[in-house]
Formats: structure tokens, C-alpha cells, sequence
């Protein structure tokens, strides 16, 4: 007897499993690539940009919400996550694309772009370099060198979007490039750029000065160093691609103990913004820097 109810059991449970099967690939796409079957393509990326009231060159944007779950935007080189709204600040005069991307069910999207001009820098906040990108012969013709080396085994050259320091030979050759920035007494300012090279130097120094003194052809600067790379310091013996700020090492001179990208100033003025490398084991491929800033915090 025992046998055969267990029999019967073994039957139910082939059935019931037989039954669960169908249900399962019921559910499952009849072509490849379809998708799971719950995705929404009429997920809705549309999004509205507002200047907000009371604050210089902030904009709310805000995503439409049908079908939305969440949002991913993209405004000019930034990108930010998961918000329905966000607020953005843009210091600098200039047009920036904005991408919005959607996420509906199923983890469908669909973007829409849009754009914001600006038509002025902020004037706290705004990049009082010029030429920051050096996109272009105009941007580039903003920037002087300072001839710090004779023989030509160390040179900036300019191509669009880049300047980039190149160092040969045996000896510790340098070369520098620098601007005029006009700056306010006791005012706090930062200084930045994306710096990188393919691979690292084994003996190389890349310095950033912000000082009083009038840079003068062919005379080393040693006036006011803020940030920067070094072997000796311990970075840049290998590749490296980001902010200055962040994958630097060399001390504020100002503060002497600590790493910082703070400068500011005791009276009212002129200032030069000069940058320097040079070495004895340079990178092969050089170090490129681009979008150069120096403004208020």
C-alpha cells in the first residue's frame, strides 16, 4: 500500500512540475533580443531647465514623469545620477549640452538633449584663465613662454584641446609656460587642470606657481608653488589622467605641510599663473594639461 501512494505522489509532483514549466517559458520572448517582456518604450525623457531666482548661472532641471523611474543627465562634461531634479550651477560663459536619459521598466531608455547658454563668467566663481583648453590659436595665443631652456631638449607645444611638455636629453631640462590673472585682496582662489600622461618619469618635477613676481625670459620662477607632480614627492612615476588636484602631491608652498590648490593674496592685483615641468627621465610621451582654471572658491 505504502508503495503505491508513494507511487501516486511521484505522478503529482511530475505534473505539477510539468505545469510550472509551461508557465515558465510561457513568459520567456518568442524571438531573441526581445527584451523580458515588461520593458515600457514609451518611457518619456523629456525635461524642462529653469534659471533659478536669486542665484548667478544656476539652473533647475526638472524630468518629466510619465512612465519615469529614474534619471541620468549629463551637462556638458559632468554627469550626474538618479535624480528627477537637479540643480546645476555652470560658473563660466559658455553653451553646454544637456542629455537627459530616462529609465522606465524593464530598465528601457530614452534621452533628450537640450542646451543652456550662459552668457557671462560668474563673477566670484568664474575661470579667470584664458584659453583654458587651448583649442584653438586664439586660446593658445594667450599663453607665453618663458624660455627657461636654450638647447631645445625641453618645449611646450600646443595642439587643439591640449598643451602638452616634452623633456629629452641628460641634464634637468625645463620649460614654462605662464598668464597674467587679476585677483583681489584676501579672496580665496582655486587653481586646477586635467593633467596626464601615458606613462610615468622616473626623475621629473611638474610645478604650479601662482606669484607676484613679473616672469622674466630665460630666469627660473620660484614665486609662490601651489601644487603639483614629482618623483620625489612620490607621484607620477606612473600613467596618470585626471584633475591636478586629485593626482597630485607636491605641497602648497603657503602652507608648507599640506597638499592644497587654495591660494589667496594680500592685496589687490596682478598675479602669474605659471606652470613648469622639466626632469631628467621624462615621460616619452610627454604630459598634456587641459582646461586650466584658476577662480574664486
Amino acid at each position: 500500500m505504502s508503495l503505491n501512494i508513494i507511487f501516486k505522489k511521484s505522478i503529482y509532483l511530475m505534473v505539477a512540475m510539468a505545469a510550472l514549466g509551461s508557465i515558465i517559458v510561457s513568459c520567456e520572448p518568442d524571438t531573441a533580443g526581445e527584451g523580458n517582456g515588461l520593458e515600457n518604450a514609451n518611457v518619456d525623457p523629456s525635461f524642462t531647465i529653469t534659471p533659478v531666482a536669486g542665484k548667478n548661472n544656476t539652473y533647475l532641471l526638472v524630468s518629466g514623469t510619465k512612465d519615469v523611474l529614474n534619471s541620468y543627465w549629463k551637462v556638458g562634461k559632468a554627469e550626474f545620477y538618479g535624480k528627477m531634479e537637479l540643480e546645476v550651477f555652470l560658473p563660466d560663459k559658455g553653451t553646454y549640452a544637456v542629455i537627459h536619459t530616462a529609465v522606465g521598466s524593464g530598465g528601457k531608455t530614452n534621452t533628450a538633449t537640450k542646451e543652456i547658454i550662459v552668457a557671462a563668467n560668474d563673477p566670484d566663481r568664474g575661470n579667470l584663465v584664458k584659453g583654458t583648453s587651448f583649442l584653438n590659436a586664439a586660446d593658445q595665443a594667450q599663453w607665453t613662454n618663458l624660455h627657461l631652456n636654450t638647447n631645445g631638449l625641453a618645449s611646450w607645444t600646443f595642439t587643439p584641446g591640449f598643451a602638452t611638455i616634452n623633456v629629452s636629453g641628460d641634464t634637468s631640462n625645463q620649460e614654462a609656460i605662464y598668464q597674467e590673472i587679476d585677483v583681489v585682496k584676501d579672496k580665496e582662489y582655486i587653481i586646477d587642470m586635467v593633467v596626464s600622461a601615458t606613462s610615468g618619469s622616473a626623475d621629473f618635477w611638474f610645478e604650479v606657481y601662482a606669484g607676484k613676481t613679473v616672469p622674466t625670459s630665460g630666469v627660473d620662477y620660484t614665486d609662490n608653488k601651489v601644487m603639483g607632480l614629482s618623483s620625489e614627492d612620490g607621484c607620477g612615476k606612473e600613467a596618470f589622467d585626471g584633475k591636478l588636484s586629485a593626482v597630485g602631491c607636491v605641497k602648497n608652498s603657503a602652507t608648507d605641510d599640506q597638499v592644497s590648490n587654495v591660494v589667496k593674496f594680500t592685496e589687490s592685483g596682478k598675479v602669474y599663473l605659471v606652470i613648469k615641468s622639466g626632469g631628467n627621465k621624462f615621460t616619452p610621451t610627454g604630459i598634456k594639461i587641459t582646461e586650466v582654471e584658476f577662480r574664486g572658491k
